[in-house]
């Protein structure tokens, strides 16, 4: 029976729901399932272009290292990024509170199409793809708008077990 977890927009109400992608993706699911529930504040991706993330502290004994991995998400896609300190440049890191983490895990959704995961930094960042959102796309695609257009500030991108 497949895993599902619930992915909310908390200020704004918004929820989908996604399928772990145990068979593609076993040890980033395994690492992420242990560690629920997670959530922080929520951002906007300013290069990859249709994502809303959020980054919380490292949780997984082991790094999981690259599984199922993609720099061209499509809609839908949840995407787990392991991101060493020593990758984030200092005003990034002051930016998001983290700067006294030697790493950050960042749990990214993808909403829209033609993204692309290019840094202007490090060049490519490819993620692991462990869920695939299966329910509430839409709502939760203009609520990510939104998140563009009016702010993030305030807003938190929360990760939990799905209850069915």
């Amino acid at each position: 029976m497949p895993r599902h977890i619930t992915i909310t927009l908390e200020r704004r109400g918004v929820s989908c729901v996604a399928e772990l992608l145990e068979k593609d993706a076993p040890r980033t699911c395994e690492a992420v399932w242990n560690a629920l529930p997670l959530a922080g504040p929520a951002y906007h991706a300013k290069y990859a272009r249709n994502e809303v993330y959020t980054m919380v502290e490292r949780f997984a004994h082991e790094e999981v290292g690259l599984e199922n991995p993609t720099v061209t998400p499509i809609p839908g896609d949840v995407v787990y990024f392991s991101f060493p300190g020593g990758m984030l440049d200092r005003g990034f890191k002051e930016e998001k509170g983290i700067e006294g983490l030697p790493g950050v895990i960042d749990l990214a959704i993808f909403y829209g199409r033609n993204n692309l995961l290019l840094n202007g930094d490090v060049g490519w960042v490819p993620g692991n793809v462990y869920a695939t959102i299966v329910e509430g796309l839409d709502r939760m695609a203009e609520a990510c708008n939104d998140v563009w257009r009016a702010g993030a500030v305030g807003e938190t991108l929360s990760y939990r077990r799905h209850e069915s």
